[in-house]
C-alpha cells in the first residue's frame, strides 16, 4: 500500500474499501444515462400544453441552470471525488445538522426515481397496449393497475437490483452500452420528425408564447423538464469508484449537460413542428389541452406514426422499444445513487455503520437492498409517473443549493487541495448557481413544496434519535424522546392540519386549518425542536444547528411566499409575476450570503486538508484488496 494511503484518516480510507474501475467514459455514459431516462419521452408534450412554443425556451433555461450548478460541483467533486458525494458535502461545508437535512431531502428524491422510471415503461407499454391492463386512468392521468401493472413494476425493480448487487464494473460496462443506444435513439427522433415539418405552429397559433411567459419558467420543474437534466449527478455519485476522478468527473459532469441540452431542445423544436392538431384530438392552438388528447400517453410515437411518412412509422416501432429500454437504464443508475446515499450518510454516522458492508463483488449490499424495498414499497402510495415527478424534481434541486454555497467554503478552508478544475468568476457563477437551483424549487409550486418540506423536515426526528446521541451532543434517551415526541406532533400538525398532499383550493379539505394557523405551527414545530436541540447540546451541536438557521429560514421563507404567489392555491395571488420572483431572488440573495459566512472548518474537513490529498489514490487490485474489509461483517 503507498504511503500516502496509509496516511488516509478514517474518514478518507472509506472509500478504498470501493473497486476504482470507471474511466472517462464510463463516468460520462453514467450520467448521460442517468439523464437520458423517461424525461424526454414524456415532457415535451407536458411542456407543451405549458408554454407552447415557449417550451423551447423553458429547455434552453432548464439546461442553463442545471449547467450552472453542475459548474460548482464540477470543481467540488474534482478536489473531493466520493461515493454518494452530494450527501457527503454539505457535512464537510456547513456541518451535520445542515448536511443530514439535504442527505435526507436526496435520498428521499433517489430512492424514487427507479420505481418512476418503471412507471414510464409500464406507463408507456401499456398507453400503446391497452389490452394489456398495465394501467389505467384515474384523475385524468395513467396509473399502474393491479395486479398486472403493479407486478411489472415490481418485476424492473428486481432487474434495478440484480443489475446493481453484481458490482460496479458490472453495471458500467452494460451502461456503456446501454447508453449509446439512449443516445441514438432520441437523435435519429428529432431528425425523423424534421421530415414532418409545419413552421406554422410556432406563431399561427396564439405567438410563440401563447399561455404567457410565466408558464415558461413554471415549466421548468412541473413538466418534467428538470428532471430530465437531474442525471447529471452519476458522475459525481460514483467519484468513488474512479480511477482518475480529479480529471474525470468535472469533464463528465460538465458534458453530459450540454450534450443533453442539446438533445432535448432539438426533439423541442423538431415535435411542436411534427405536431398535426386533428391526429392529436384537439383542436388546432388548444395548447393547453394536448395531454388530454390522442397524443397524451405517447406523444412522440404518435408524431412519427401520423407523419404518414412510411420510414417514420417503422423508426416508431424502436422508439417503443427505446420506451422501456431508456427508463429502465436510468432505474438501474439511480438504485445505485440511492444505496450510496445512504453509505455515504453512514459514513457520516448520520445512520448505522452496518450500512457500509459490502459484498464479494465491492457493492454496500445492505443500501442496494434497502433502496429496492423502499422505491418498490411507493408503488402503493405513488402508482403514477406524473403523481411522483414534482416531488422528485424539488428535492432533488432542493440539495443542489449546497454545490454553490459549499464553494467558497471550500475556497476558505481548504485552499492547499488540488482542483483540476477552478470555476472561473465564481463569485458571479455560484451564487448564480444557487439561485437557479432556488428558483426551481421555487417554481415547482405550492402543492408540491408543501408536502416536499414536510417529507424533509420529518427527517429531523431521525438526526436527534440517532446521530445527536451517538455523537455525544445529548444523552441518548434525551435524543429518543426529542425524535419521538417531535415526530408525533409534526405528523399531527400536517395530518389535522390537512395540506399536505391534498391542497387544490385556498381552502383544501373540509375542517382543515387556516393557512395563517397551519404555517405558524408548522414553523414553530420546525424552529423550537431546533432551539431545544441547540440548548440540550454540547458545544460542538450548538455550533453545528447554529451554522444551519439559514437552511431553515430560507424553506420557511419560500414556503409562505409559494402560499401568496403565482404559483401557490389562491384564484387571485396575493403577489403577482414577476414580484415574487424578485422577492424569491433576494431571499436566495440573503440566504447564500449568509450560508457563505456560516460553513465551517468541519473535523472531517481538517482531516483532509491535514494530509493535503483530496483525490482518491489509484490502486492496483492487490492494493485494492489488501484495503478491502472482508465482505461480510465479523
Amino acid at each position: 500500500m503507498s504511503t500516502v494511503a496509509a496516511r488516509q484518516p478514517a474518514f478518507e480510507a472509506a472509500d478504498r474499501r470501493l473497486r476504482k474501475a470507471m474511466g472517462f467514459q464510463h463516468l460520462l455514459f453514467l450520467s448521460l444515462g442517468g439523464i437520458i431516462g423517461s424525461g424526454w419521452l414524456l415532457a415535451g408534450i407536458k411542456s407543451a400544453a405549458f408554454a407552447g412554443p415557449g417550451a423551447i425556451i423553458s429547455w434552453l433555461v432548464g439546461g442553463a441552470f442545471v449547467l450552472l450548478i453542475a459548474l460548482s460541483y464540477a470543481e467540488v467533486s474534482g478536489m473531493l471525488p466520493r461515493s454518494g458525494g452530494i450527501v457527503r458535502y454539505p457535512a464537510l461545508t456547513h456541518g451535520a445538522y445542515t448536511g443530514f437535512i439535504m442527505a435526507w431531502a436526496y435520498f428521499l428524491s433517489a430512492v424514487a426515481v427507479p420505481p418512476i422510471e418503471a412507471e414510464a415503461v409500464v406507463t408507456y407499454i401499456g398507453g400503446r397496449w391497452p389490452q394489456t391492463h398495465l394501467t389505467s386512468v384515474v384523475g385524468g392521468v395513467p396509473v399502474l393497475s393491479w395486479p398486472n401493472g403493479i407486478l411489472m413494476g415490481l418485476v424492473l425493480m428486481a432487474i434495478f437490483f440484480c443489475l446493481n448487487w453484481f458490482g460496479i464494473r458490472f453495471l458500467s460496462e452494460w451502461n456503456r452500452w446501454f447508453t449509446w443506444w439512449k443516445i441514438v435513439i432520441p437523435c435519429f427522433t428529432f431528425i425523423f420528425l424534421f421530415f414532418a415539418f409545419d413552421g406554422r405552429n410556432f406563431g399561427s397559433y396564439g405567438g410563440f408564447t401563447p399561455l404567457g411567459v410565466s408558464p415558461v419558467f413554471q415549466a421548468l420543474p412541473a413538466t418534467g423538464i428538470v428532471f430530465a437534466y437531474l442525471g447529471f449527478r452519476q458522475a459525481l455519485e460514483y467519484g468513488g469508484e474512479a480511477k482518475n476522478p480529479q480529471r474525470d468527473v468535472p469533464m463528465a459532469t460538465i458534458l453530459s449537460v450540454v450534450i443533453a441540452a442539446a438533445i432535448y431542445t432539438l426533439l423541442q423544436v423538431a415535435f411542436i413542428g411534427a405536431l398535426k392538431w386533428g391526429p392529436a384530438g384537439v383542436a388546432p392552438g388548444a395548447w393547453g389541452k394536448l395531454t388530454g388528447g390522442h397524443w397524451g400517453g405517447t406523444p412522440l410515437y404518435s408524431a412519427l406514426t401520423a407523419s404518414g411518412i412510411g420510414a417514420l412509422g417503422a423508426f416508431a416501432t424502436l422508439l417503443l422499444i427505446d420506451a422501456a429500454v431508456s427508463p429502465s437504464g436510468t432505474g438501474w443508475i439511480y438504485m445505485g445513487t440511492s444505496a450510496r446515499s445512504l453509505y455515504g450518510m453512514s459514513i457520516h454516522r448520520w445512520l448505522p455503520n452496518p450500512l457500509q458492508w459490502v459484498n464479494q463483488f465491492r457493492i454496500p449490499w445492505i443500501p442496494v437492498l434497502a433502496s429496492a424495498v423502499a422505491g418498490s414499497l411507493l408503488f402503493i402510495p405513488l402508482p403514477s409517473w406524473f403523481t411522483m415527478v414534482g416531488f422528485i424534481t424539488s428535492t432533488t434541486v432542493l440539495t443542489y443549493i449546497m454545490g454553490p454555497v459549499g464553494l467558497p467554503v471550500l475556497r476558505r478552508f481548504a485552499s492547499n487541495l488540488n482542483r483540476p478544475f477552478r470555476l472561473p468568476y465564481w463569485f458571479v457563477l455560484s451564487p448564480a448557481g444557487f439561485l437557479a437551483a432556488l428558483m426551481i424549487v421555487y417554481w415547482s409550486g405550492f402543492t408540491t413544496l408543501i408536502w416536499v418540506f414536510a417529507a424533509v423536515f420529518l427527517g429531523l426526528g431521525l438526526f436527534s434519535w440517532y446521530y445527536a446521541a451517538d455523537r455525544g451532543w445529548v444523552q441518548p434517551i434525551t435524543g429518543l424522546v426529542m425524535g419521538v415526541v417531535f415526530v408525533i406532533i409534526f405528523v399531527g400538525i400536517n395530518h389535522f392540519g390537512g395540506w399536505v398532499l391534498t391542497t387544490q383550493t385556498t381552502t383544501p379539505v373540509k375542517g382543515s386549518w387556516p393557512w395563517p394557523l397551519y404555517y405558524v405551527a408548522f414553523a414553530a414545530a420546525v424552529i423550537a425542536f431546533s432551539a431545544v436541540l441547540w440548548a440540550l447540546s454540547n458545544a460542538e451541536g450548538k455550533n453545528h444547528i447554529q451554522r444551519s438557521a439559514w437552511v431553515i429560514v430560507m424553506l420557511l421563507a419560500t414556503l409562505a411566499l409559494s402560499y401568496w404567489g403565482d404559483f401557490g392555491p389562491l384564484a387571485k395571488p396575493v403577489i403577482g409575476f414577476p414580484w415574487a420572483d424578485l422577492i424569491e431572488v433576494g431571499i436566495g440573495l440573503v440566504c447564500y450570503y449568509w450560508g457563505m459566512v456560516s460553513g465551517l472548518e468541519t473535523d472531517e474537513l481538517k482531516e483532509i486538508t491535514s494530509i493535503g490529498v483530496a483525490a482518491q489514490v489509484p490502486t492496483t487490485e492487490d492494493e485494492e484488496a489488501a484495503a478491502a474489509p472482508a465482505p461480510q461483517p465479523a
